[in-house]
């Protein structure tokens, strides 16, 4: 028999939404579970969004969370500058949102990619010539490389498409350099910090994804009772023939409420 689930760990890309589309039931899955008292923390492997961008994406999308129940891998990125190389200067190869991130977090910046001590690679939907080139160079100078997150694609409104693994190919490839750290899941860097805003023991959460790699292995390392859903792009096929096993399958997000006890069940309106 499994233990009373207090904490969620909940995906956001795949799992409450896919592009600007919210799925259906995640809203009122959330809400309910927020109605039942339970503690919740979104944990996302985007890294080219600010933890203030998601919020407002988040309530434009319906759902009344508070944004310090949101981590990101851009977050968790800032904290480990912060808590380890607080005075080593980072280059930026990605979209605005991470630089927010950071500055919000007080990194300090370099002025230019040759003095770069670390390159922070993440998804960057607007990519330039000039600014790969300029990653590049920090790299061939001595920059060490961390990566938001390692995963090759992500959905979009209009399909899977291609993620931080493609930015750090072009970097890998071209410098002969090898990424040093990646910072999103399945790491435990993202397991710790997701326990630390539940404040509950990792045998009373529960992680719910679209991802058998991020997600669902992150919740196995940690010790978390995990659920696949399937509006990724994982087939119940794929994942009855993966040798990564949840503990549930369901539909969607909405079928959280398979798992209430009878007495919670008996709290819904």
């Amino acid at each position: 028999m499994k233990t009373s689930i207090e904490g969620f760990v909940i995906d956001l890309d795949g799992t409450v939404y896919k592009g600007s589309n919210l799925i259906n039931g995640a809203a009122e899955a959330v809400a309910m579970l927020k109605q039942l008292g339970k503690r919740i923390v979104f944990l996302s492997n985007r890294g080219n969004i600010s933890r203030k961008m998601c919020h407002d994406k988040l309530g434009r999308l319906g759902l009344d969370i508070d944004e310090e129940e949101i981590l990101l891998t851009s977050t968790v990125t800032a904290r480990f500058l912060k808590d380890y190389y607080e005075s080593s200067p980072v280059w930026v190869l990605g979209d605005q949102g991470l630089k927010d991130e950071l500055e919000a977090g007080d990194i300090l910046m370099a002025e230019r990619p040759e003095l770069a001590e670390w390159l922070v690679i993440t998804l960057h939907e607007t990519l330039t010539y000039e600014e790969l080139n300029d990653a590049f160079r920090a790299v061939r100078h001595g920059a060490r490389i961390i990566a938001t997150n390692a995963d090759k694609t992500f959905p979009r409104d209009d399909g899977d498409s291609i993620d931080v693994a493609g930015m750090i190919g072009a970097i890998v490839s071209a410098t002969g350099r090898e990424v040093d750290i990646v910072i999103g899941k399945p790491s435990q860097l993202m397991a710790e910090a997701a326990l630390n805003v539940l404040q509950l023991p990792p045998e009373r959460c529960l992680v719910i994804g679209d991802s058998l790699e991020s997600d669902i292995r992150l919740g196995k390392k940690a010790g978390m009772q995990t659920a696949l859903v399937l509006t990724g792009s994982v087939s119940m096929e794929e994942a009855e023939a993966s040798h990564i096993q949840p503990d549930w399958i369901w539909p969607s997000l909405a079928d959280v409420t398979s798992i209430l006890a009878p007495a919670e069940k008996g709290l819904q309106r």
